[in-house]
């Protein structure tokens, strides 16, 4: 009997209290909305005598009129941006086209220009002269600096020797809020009394190569320690990549670079956004692609089995080279018979590309 008392007055105890914290919710005030309508408060004032350095939200306040002041819900607040797709998947790393190479950093050319030249004064090359404008910095003599002669891999012997030395170049990248460093080892007659002009060729690629690794393992470990030069805000921030607009409608993309990166570039934009290419004409500039829509490559509710439809030539990408740039047009086959989705795919690129 005593047993089965216990168990009445446990329950009552637990119903006693599941209705006391739930009557306890009703009663508590739900304050998360009152912002809305609160008032603007008094200006802050100081002590007299003391001035007050900043005046303004620390962080931004969406406006809201008073005929918004209601009832606010979650899916009325605005998202952040994304700006994770501002993030290359890789740094530092090392691209090649052709000829050419170079370090591609993920962050502007005004924060990586000073650690290029803390990496020149750090591996014994020293800088003599620079030129921001340019995106330029020099090197003195390597001959005469043992670590130097190491890392250009250098002859022990050095009677009779060419003097050499190393100019870097730093210049915004083909893509988005990148910057690309290229090193040339110059050899010369007589020590240089002023900077020299900038080749655009190399000489000397597997030891350029072997130049931008070590740059780029030096980069990587200082990734904390960047900083924003000052004299660096005379560099040129003009992209590689621009819209040709023509009566305000989108007709080409520019690409200040020689047609061989060009190529590679638009090739790759190609990949990435999943544009099919069915064949490609490289002495002439073209690719020719198939943009259909999806509902034009869906085989039907009755294939649901077959084999993935085979990709047609229905629009083409062409790059025509015009003095130190390319320019990348966008046009539909004539045999495709369904819409011109030309400028789609020309705004589509000009993503991928930039």
């Amino acid at each position: 009997m005593a047993v089965q008392s216990r168990k009445v007055l446990t329950g009552s105890v637990f119903g006693f209290l599941l209705s006391a914290g739930l009557a306890g919710c009703s009663l508590i005030d739900d304050r998360s909305e009152n912002y809305v309508n609160a008032s603007e408060g008094e200006p802050l004032k100081l002590a007299e005598g003391h001035v007050m350095e900043r005046r303004g939200e620390a962080f931004p306040i969406r406006e809201i009129g008073s005929n918004n002041r209601g009832e606010m819900n979650p899916s009325d607040i605005p998202q952040p941006p994304d700006m994770t797709s501002e993030i290359l998947e890789e740094n530092y790393i090392i691209e090649e086209v052709d000829d050419q190479a170079w370090v591609l950093v993920n962050d502007v050319p005004g924060r990586v220009w000073p650690s290029v030249t803390a990496y020149f004064n750090d591996r014994g090359l020293g800088v003599v002269e620079d030129s921001t404008q340019l995106g330029v910095i020099q090197s003195d003599v390597v001959n005469f600096s043992q670590r130097a002669r190491t890392l250009l891999q250098l002859p022990q012997n050095s009677e009779g020797e060419e003097l050499v030395v190393v100019q870097a170049r730093v210049t915004p990248g083909v893509r988005r809020k990148t910057t690309e460093i290229q090193l040339r080892k110059l050899e010369i007659s007589e020590s240089p009394d002023q900077l020299l002009q900038w080749q655009s060729d190399s000489d000397n690629l597997i030891i350029e190569k072997s130049l931008l690794t070590d740059l780029a393992s030096y980069l990587e470990a200082r990734d904390d320690t960047k900083s924003y030069s000052r004299a660096a805000l005379t560099m040129t921030t003009a992209p590689k990549v621009a819209m040709v607009n023509e009566d305000g409608i989108a007709n080409a993309i520019e690409m200040v670079v020689g047609f061989d990166r060009a190529w590679a570039e638009v090739r790759r934009a190609l990949d990435e956004a999943e544009v099919p290419v069915v064949d490609l004409d490289r002495s002439n500039g073209i690719f020719y692609v198939d943009f259909r829509t999806d509902e034009e490559r869906d085989p039907g509710w009755f294939n649901w089995f077959a084999d993935e439809p085979t990709p047609e030539y229905t629009f083409q990408v062409r790059l025509e080279t015009q003095q130190d740039r390319v320019l990348v047009s966008t046009a539909k086959s004539d045999e495709y018979a369904g819409n011109d989705r030309s400028q789609r795919l020309l705004s589509e690129l000009f993503e991928y590309l930039y």
